[in-house]
């Protein structure tokens, strides 16, 4: 059996169609073919004999016992101290979504044991990325007795080598990639740690959900402790809202425990507890229960906008607070900061655009680029271009800050701490899809050609892997709302758990036009009569975007894409959101 998709080699966009994987009956006797999702779970890696675990994941079946992670009952026994003692704690976050919401599900949790904790988010572009020693010294000074760090701290050799000469403890919970050599603190719990042994198959994990485990075993401690036996226990699986948000926006795999989180998460998102994210799903006009897809388009964005283009504390704020006033003046602000945010973005893509990208890694750089939006940058760069691409801001003392996206396949993270390592860089460090830096102006040239030598060959690799690949076939009349929410029952979607898509067709266009900024709009009939609406997003000045445009009206295409479920018509319809199409004739 073939697994090319209808013959196509080369499609419009110019790569092959290939199925995602061979149809499971093939292999598999006790196989039915009309159950899509079985068919959907078995090829994105399911065994069969955990079907029934990945078709409603939940925590109970996925999560792991939180002491199998190094310094994990170490870090829950210190915290257990600080709730008995009532003493001082701050919680130190890095300024991104999965910074913002670790930091606040430690928040949330310590008042629901009784304690006051602060919050520390840095300034982006004042303090950099990652606790500086300055700020933890003033924080101790403060009064604070221990300082939690959720999703940065892993590389802060200096910073905590202050904090511990100043007398007080640090937790360090993280999930980016670890040296040989860690920084001294109390207890670091990552499970990217490079001496893990059993926690190391949950790499995957955001800091969130690090922090979530973390949350897990100090309840566990203190429940062996008795301290629960006068008083109610906090309810942690009431903050996985904030999990599945962090981990969604984080652009976690989402398989495994992190499928569970954020099935889960969605669910407790719904009910709308946490004031500050009702507030913020209102001000993004979200009126349904939230997908997936919300979470890191409509949700995170507007979270870190306030540590790209405004105050950094600014999210961190907003999921913890408990006051509907201040809930929706946050709410607010951050609407408006994301909309700043989109227009900065827009300026820096344009002239990042038309800079050079020859190398195997796209390296670009530029000065009075804003810091804030060199991450977004850098994902859009990489869908266009198809390589890993690295974004840096330099400022007027000739100091850069990256942030990188990569491709399948290409550790961009182990080669940026690899580039420090060899000296090329004063910080940096990340996972394989998205790594941060600090760089000064001279080293650009070099480091562009450390990692143009280093990632070269896995580039390619990936690259002559590509292939648009599909998950089923379909008449025109296929695309239903019945199909979406079938499809739903394999999902949550995201990254390592990709969202179906389907090929259907033969359809001819009736009408197509662009619309909002670059989208192009096609209305395409079938043979069996059925007519479909498609959107190809930001597509109008490329290949897709202008076959669409130009395409006659006799002649025939198939269209690749994610069916989705238009609810904004007075009822409910299915579309099509395009990947890529092919001629049929």
């Amino acid at each position: 059996m073939t697994d090319t998709v209808l013959n196509v080699t080369r499609s419009i966009l110019g790569q092959p169609w290939r199925w995602r994987a061979l149809a499971a009956d093939a292999r598999d006797p006790g196989f039915q073919p009309d159950d899509l999702v079985t068919q959907l779970l078995l090829s994105r890696g399911v065994a069969r004999d955990d079907l029934d675990a990945n078709r409603s994941p939940s925590i109970r079946g996925f999560m792991p016992d939180p002491s199998i992670f190094n310094d994990m009952d170490t870090a829950a026994a210190r915290l257990a101290d600080a709730v008995q003692a009532g003493e001082a704690v701050t919680v130190f976050g890095d300024y991104d979504v999965d910074g913002a919401t670790s930091a606040a599900l430690i928040i949330r949790l310590l008042r629901g044991l009784g304690l006051d904790p602060q919050a520390y988010i840095p300034d982006r572009l004042m303090e950099g990325y990652g606790p500086s020693g300055e700020a933890l010294v003033r924080i101790a000074a403060g009064g604070a007795s221990l300082i939690v760090t959720v999703d940065c701290g892993a590389q802060a050799f200096e910073a905590l080598d202050m904090a511990r000469d100043a007398g007080v403890d640090v937790i360090v919970v993280d999930h980016h990639q670890c040296a040989t050599a860690l920084p001294h603190a109390l207890a670091l719990v990552n499970p990217n740690r490079l001496d893990e042994r059993e926690g190391k198959q949950h790499g995957h994990l955001a800091a969130v959900g690090v922090a979530f485990l973390l949350g897990a075993a100090l309840l566990r401690e203190l429940r062996g402790r008795g301290f629960f036996a006068d008083r109610a226990e906090p309810k942690l699986l009431d903050l996985l809202d904030l999990v599945a948000l962090g981990t969604v926006a984080d652009v976690a795999q989402l398989k495994g425990l992190n499928r569970a989180f954020v099935a889960q998460g969605l669910k407790v998102m719904a009910q709308r507890r946490n004031i500050g994210l009702t507030a913020l799903a209102e001000a993004a006009r979200l009126t349904r229960a939230p997908t997936c897809s919300d979470l890191g388009f409509a949700l995170g964005p507007r979270i870190n906008a306030g540590g790209r283009v405004g105050r950094a504390d600014l999210g961190v704020r907003l999921l913890t607070t408990y006051d509907p006033v201040e809930a929706r003046s946050i709410a607010a602000e951050l609407d408006r900061l994301n909309e700043e945010r989109r227009a900065i973005e827009a300026l820096v893509q344009q002239e990042a655009e038309n800079q050079p990208h020859g190398a195997a890694v796209a390296v670009v750089a530029g000065k009075g680029w804003h810091a804030g939006v060199i991450g977004i940058v850098a994902g859009r760069l990489k869908e266009r271009l198809g390589v890993p691409v690295i974004v840096i801001a330099i400022d007027e003392a000739g100091i850069g800050k990256g942030s990188g996206r990569s491709i399948p396949g290409v550790d961009l993270g182990n080669a940026v701490l690899a580039a420090k390592e060899a000296g090329l860089l004063v910080a940096g460090g990340g996972h394989a899809m998205a790594a941060g830096l600090t760089i000064t102006e001279d080293k650009l040239a070099d480091f562009a050609a450390f990692l143009d030598d280093r990632l070269a060959a896995a580039v390619a690799r990936s690259n002559a892997d590509r292939a648009l690949l599909v998950d089923a076939l379909l008449a025109p009349g296929g695309v239903t709302p019945m199909l979406c929410e079938t499809i739903d029952g394999g999902g949550p979607y995201g990254m390592g758990w990709p969202a179906p898509r389907v090929v259907a067709g033969p359809f001819r266009p009736i009408k197509v036009d662009v619309v909002g900024n670059g989208h192009v709009r096609a209305i395409m009939a079938g043979d069996d009569g059925r007519s479909l609406k498609a959107m190809a997003f930001r597509s109008a000045d490329t290949a897709l975007g202008q076959a669409l445009l130009q395409a006659p009206p006799h002649r025939k295409l198939w269209l690749a894409g994610r069916p989705k479920v238009d609810d904004w018509a007075s009822r409910p319809a299915a579309e099509l959101h395009l990947d890529d199409a092919a001629w049929a004739d």
